[in-house]
């Protein structure tokens, strides 16, 4: 640590800068602090208000931006420390981190045990680690994948990081799919007709990873979901589920860190993967999860072998911590539904709990047989009688009222948002469609927006199979922005094969 001193106060100011989750500080190169610490751009430097400091990058201007004797603070840094502005706080260099050298080992190749990773995990939730050392850290585990023993090590340092909930009654259901298809928006949809069928699941969903849109964002368009504890356990009680932010509550704080990193390198190691799902699963206190596993050639996981896997390690790791589990692989060769972005997405899961006529077959189906397996091991259907159960929920119309009286008790059911911008592309030949690359589909969304632009992403027009005549539209992009627009048009000209047309 650091001793206080005069020649080491410095004025805070709040600076609007949004980095994320990582903390950042600026000051002056003139800074009688700076010459009296030795402090240099990237150093990690404390910033204490009198009571617990904060660990921040520094970074460095040489004009009359800031006084030679104010520190700017980024907003998660300010948020963080919590003062007003001008307050006088401590600055001075943050003693090194004992973990970090866990890290370079994991670098290196060395397996790591559980003190380790409690360690990481336990500096991670704390803001000592900046975006550098968790991408230092994603990228090892990448390198060298997690074994069981250390992805249930790092499980429960994230589940022992936060909070964890109890629910009365006892079988609480769970779900959740390990992405890689775009649409795949069954979750609003399960959770309706699970409590429907009075079964108890609260739902915690993540933002997007590397995706044009998660859960949470979906959700996000339709009612609140930043819900506290408070808040869930209200809302269950009312109505035996939610659909909830999990980054607006203290389960697992370390995977949404995690994941914010994630995003940005655009990688999902599989033993972080299981980390970030039990962990919240077991933290939101639940005993039964089911795992959708989308299988195909450009989905996350490509071939059954790689998802037998991914299943033997999950249930095995779920089974130390006493969760019962099961996994369904499921078609992955192309997306789900007809549209990809969450305020799109929004509107195909809608049209399948009103029972529309013109609601996407396979998203409903995919639904029925998800929450179908979900009623049989949370005890409300019969073995094989699952799947009817909820085709009837839904036929009948009490998922849709279901998933109403949930919105309503978030804060109110709304209207998801419509773009600005929509553009058709059309076949340039005839022919029947015979592939649609998933990854280059959800790249072409998010370069329209999504899922930072709620409304942005793509309606899809044709399924795999479809006979096409020259002309016809394929899809039509959605955008707010002449800009987001633009590079979607380009990269899809760009890219003719990600929906490939056989003559």
């Amino acid at each position: 640590m650091f001793r206080a001193g005069s020649n080491r106060l410095s004025r805070a100011r709040r600076l609007r800068l949004h980095t994320h989750d990582e903390l950042v500080a600026v000051m002056r190169t003139d800074s009688p602090v700076c010459h009296a610490e030795g402090l240099a751009p990237h150093t990690q430097i404390f910033v204490r208000n009198g009571g617990r400091p904060i660990v921040a990058t520094l970074f460095q201007v040489d004009d009359a931006f800031l006084a030679e004797d104010e520190i700017g603070l980024s907003e998660a840094a300010w948020e963080a420390l919590g003062v007003d502005e001008g307050t006088t706080v401590d600055v001075g260099h943050a003693p090194p981190l004992e973990s970090i050298a866990c890290v370079r080992q994991r670098i290196y190749g060395h397996r790591l045990n559980a003190a380790a990773l409690s360690s990481i995990v336990e500096d991670v939730v704390a803001g000592r680690y900046a975006d550098v050392h968790l991408a230092a850290f994603l990228t090892a585990t990448a390198a060298l994948p997690f074994d069981e023993d250390e992805t249930y090590h790092l499980t429960k340092a994230m589940v022992d990081a936060g909070d964890r909930l109890s629910w009365p009654g006892g079988i609480i259901v769970d779900k959740h799919c390990v992405g890689g298809l775009p649409g795949n928006r069954t979750t609003p949809i399960i959770v309706a007709i699970a409590t429907a069928c009075g079964l108890t699941m609260p739902k915690t969903s993540s933002r997007a990873i590397t995706s044009p849109a998660g859960t949470a964002d979906t959700m996000a368009t339709l009612t609140s979901i930043d819900l506290d504890l408070d808040a869930m356990q209200r809302v269950v009680t009312a109505e035996g589920g939610c659909l909830a932010w999990g980054g607006a509550v203290c389960l697992s704080p370390a995977d949404d860190i995690f994941i914010g990193v994630e995003r940005a390198l655009d990688i999902d190691t599989e033993g972080q993967l299981i980390a970030s799902v039990l962990s919240k699963k077991i933290a939101a206190g639940a005993t039964h999860v089911v795992l959708d596993i989308p299988v195909g050639p450009t989905a996350k996981v490509r071939s059954a072998e790689a998802a037998d896997r991914l299943a033997a390690t999950r249930t095995s790791v779920a089974g130390r911590f006493g969760l019962v589990t099961r996994c369904i692989q499921t078609d992955g060769a192309q997306p789900v539904g007809r549209a990809i972005g969450p305020a799109l997405e929004a509107r195909d899961v809608i049209a399948v709990l009103k029972g529309d006529p013109d609601a996407p077959p396979d998203l409903r189906d995919r639904a029925c047989v998800l929450a179908g397996v979900i009623l049989e091991i949370g005890e409300a259907a019969a073995a094989g009688a699952g799947r009817a159960l909820a085709e009837r929920t839904l036929t009948d119309g009490y998922a849709w009222k279901k998933f109403q009286r949930i919105c309503d008790a978030q804060g109110g059911m709304r209207t998801p948002p419509t773009a600005r911008l929509t553009h058709p592309i059309v076949a340039t030949h005839s022919g029947r469609v015979t592939h649609i690359d998933n990854r280059r589909i959800a790249r072409l969304a998010k370069l329209a927006g999504a899922p930072d632009t709620p409304a942005a992403g793509m309606r899809l027009h044709v399924r795999l199979g479809d006979d096409i005549i020259a002309g016809q539209p394929l899809l039509t992009l959605h955008a707010e922005s002449q800009g987001e627009m633009a590079y979607g048009l380009a990269y899809a000209a760009s890219n003719p094969d990600m929906l490939m047309i056989a003559p």
